[in-house]
């Protein structure tokens, strides 16, 4: 009988799993890029949310959500599929990599994503904060593609890859954070002999991947939804940018913090537990397992 926790992940499960926890989680993603675009004062997450609904309705905390899917089905599919096959390809028969290799491999599957994901995560930043920006003001995208075409026709190309640089370093911190520490908590769990390869062992290490990849991501996503939101000049570079958000001290690096967390935590949470149903049940058998199942039959 074949043991099914054997079965190996497709290269496109991560992006499918991204994707579904991203329509679960977008109104937190939303609330957390524009707090994260306020420059003076402070808002709670409660009294913005309840600003949004009374002015443009509860359907606009999924503004953006086309960009939103865009995003995971390229930064995503493109960050979990190198990591995926990568691993795969590292680890010998009935046997886990070293952790530092899932580190390294994590960091390189990141920083691939994060500039392939870069143009879609720029208009979906964008598109979430419009309804901040007075009516003459909005850029009012359609959708992303609309937004994609737009933006390559009426400021070029190259702005398509605004805050690229953050982008792929934000992402290769949060691939380490989600992808090696997940594998590592995961190994741990299972290693302990209390806990089987099973939900709750997916919940327990995707929460805590959550958490990790929340604080090393945070200060680098700020600066990044700036740099995508800002107006054609408003900052000369990077150091610029990072000058300008030292004002607010310290803090000003972590805004938006606890909807961070309290977004990241179930799209972790959400993205592994379709991730591994997905190779449960649409996986596949490693060739050596495989063809030692067929000799027991």
């Amino acid at each position: 009988m074949k043991d099914k926790n054997q079965k190996l992940a497709r290269w496109y499960f991560g992006g499918l799993g991204s994707a579904g926890a991203a329509c679960c989680t977008h109104p937190l993603d939303l609330l957390k890029v524009q707090l994260q675009t306020q420059q003076g004062g402070s808002t709670s997450v409660f009294n913005l949310t309840v600003k949004i609904i009374k002015s443009d309705g509860v359907l606009a905390l999924y503004n953006g959500l086309s960009a939103s899917l865009c995003r995971q089905l390229s930064y995503s599919t493109v960050r979990f599929g190198i990591y995926e096959v990568g691993k795969q390809g590292l680890s010998a028969r009935d046997k886990n990599i070293p952790f530092y290799q899932r580190v390294l491999l994590a960091s390189v599957a990141g920083a691939a994503g994060g500039f392939v994901g870069t143009p879609a995560d720029m208009i979906n930043v964008r598109m979430q904060n419009d309804m901040k920006l007075p009516l003459e003001q909005r850029r009012n995208y359609k959708h992303a593609f609309d937004g994609v075409f737009r933006v390559w026709r009426e400021e070029g190309f190259p702005r398509l890859f605004s805050g690229a640089s953050m982008a792929t370093s934000r992402a290769v911190l949060m691939t380490v954070g989600q992808l090696s520490f997940y594998d590592q908590i995961k190994q741990m769990l299972i290693a302990s002999g209390v806990f089987a390869d099973n939900l709750l062992t997916h919940f327990m290490a995707s929460l805590a991947a959550g958490a990790i990849a929340t604080t090393l991501t945070q200060p680098l996503d700020v600066l990044k939804t700036r740099m995508m939101n800002a107006k054609p000049g408003e900052f000369s570079g990077i150091f610029d940018l990072i000058k300008y958000t030292a004002k607010l001290g310290p803090v000003g690096f972590f805004k938006g913090y606890v909807p961070a967390f309290v977004r990241l935590a179930p799209q972790t949470i959400l993205t592994f537990v379709f991730l591994e149903q997905l190779r449960l049940n649409f996986g596949f058998y490693p060739q050596a397992v495989a063809s030692s199942n067929k000799k027991d039959e």
